[in-house]
């Protein structure tokens, strides 16, 4: 045994050698974490709240924050100064970090500024990208994770539900804000008050957002009518909700009964590929009472009411035909600091649980749900989803992973 040779005490008190131990210890990894400010057309949300900032930064890693990253989110400097983040006023010493965290996708002035072999953790909307997009990031030998593709073992998708949940809920207080202005909506409360017949909503999709915006509404006292085409959809609501409601399969005439008596509809229908299907017809839409207001939370897919126009933040609601329409995409940004604190909730416990596996490689081996939201693996495409759909070449990710351990 050399001088240098390591030891314990073993169990009856003598030295052991301790190189066995050694070999499969992990050996953490202290990451370089950075967080900018978001500059995509208002995405209000930041990637992490002061509060996980410092419980990051006390597991021995390192966070730097754009100043002003959490101002739209009503989070200080101050605060994130004092949770232990470098502060910085270049975006580009943001980009020198080993993990780029964000809320919106990155955009191609953002990818300008990323160096070799980076992560990035952030929202895709492939969709909404080209195949010059991947390309770019491709040349950077980014590891990147997209939100919208991390699934964990239950087959449910975290992040989406997270922000689908906020989307429901805040449908509900949206229509209520609405309904009760004198000057375009009803004057009336979203509510149930004794003596006045209660407020009549209608929600199109049983998913995570319909059942949210059903359980919000039913909490204020609503009737509520749910419409989804799938039976089972519609059964795992109620037992979700916990009590008896009128659901439906979307079928045209009971539908449009159930529209000329309503005060506010909710879209909240998904599509897992290309648009929403359109729903409610521009008739349908006509036959509706005067002053009540539509929320279409799928305005993100296209949305699925044939009078929806796409609207903003800052100008959010339009009338047609006596028909209030809010149809504003990234709801979740609307209630920025909420969202920040639920995409924190989930993006720290995996950094701290990265840096204690070693950094990123390792950390995929042993995390699928993570694994499942990779579609760049040192610059190499892996989502099959995203090679057909840009013609782009596509490799197997645990391929790849088993051959960078070997």
């Amino acid at each position: 045994m050399t001088e240098n040779s390591k030891y314990y005490i073993g169990p009856t008190g003598q030295l052991m050698p301790a190189e066995e131990r050694l070999e499969v210890r992990k050996q953490k990894n202290v990451l370089r974490i950075g967080v900018p400010r978001e500059i995509a057309f208002q995405e209000n949300r930041v990637a992490l709240a002061p509060d996980s900032v410092g419980l990051i930064v006390s597991n021995g890693h390192e966070v730097f924050v754009e100043r002003g990253a959490g101002k739209n989110a009503h989070f200080t400097d101050q605060e994130y100064a004092e949770a232990g983040a470098t502060l910085t006023d270049s975006p580009t010493e943001i980009y020198q970090c080993d993990v780029i965290l964000k809320v919106a996708p990155l955009l191609h002035s953002e990818i300008a500024m990323l160096q070799t072999r980076q992560t990035v953790i952030s929202a895709l909307h492939h969709t909404m990208q080209n195949a010059d997009y991947f390309r770019k990031l491709m040349q950077h030998k980014t590891t990147a994770v997209a939100y919208e593709f991390i699934k964990d073992n239950s087959n449910i998708f975290p992040v989406l539900n997270a922000m689908s949940e906020i989307s429901g809920y805040a449908a509900i207080q949206i229509a209520a804000e609405y309904l009760s202005k004198n000057d375009i909506g009803k004057g009336k409360l979203l509510g149930g008050v004794p003596g006045i017949a209660p407020v009549e909503v209608v929600i199109l999709g049983a998913g995570t957002v319909g059942t949210y915006a059903a359980r919000a509404a039913l909490g204020f006292g609503a009737e509520v009518k749910v419409f989804d085409n799938q039976i089972s959809k519609l059964r795992t609501l109620q037992k979700n909700i916990g009590r008896q409601l009128f659901t439906s399969i979307i079928q045209p005439k009971v539908l449009s009964k159930a529209l000329k008596s309503a005060d506010v509809v909710i879209g909240a229908l998904h599509s897992h590929k290309g648009r929403t299907p359109c729903v409610v017809t521009e008739e349908m839409i006509k036959d509706m009472k005067a002053g009540s207001i539509v929320v279409d939370v799928s305005i993100d897919q296209g949305g699925c009411i044939e009078t929806s126009q796409l609207t903003n933040h800052n100008d959010p609601v339009f009338i047609k035909h006596d028909v209030i329409h809010y149809c504003v995409p990234n709801i979740p940004s609307r209630v920025s600091q909420t969202a920040t604190y639920a995409l924190s909730n989930f993006l720290t416990p995996a950094l701290i649980e990265m840096g204690e596996e070693g950094g990123i490689e390792a950390y995929l081996k042993v995390n699928p749900a993570i694994r499942q939201g990779v579609y760049l693996y040192n610059g190499i495409l892996t989502n099959r989803i995203v090679g057909e759909s840009f013609n782009l070449p596509c490799k197997e990710l645990d391929l790849l992973i088993a051959s960078f351990q070997m």
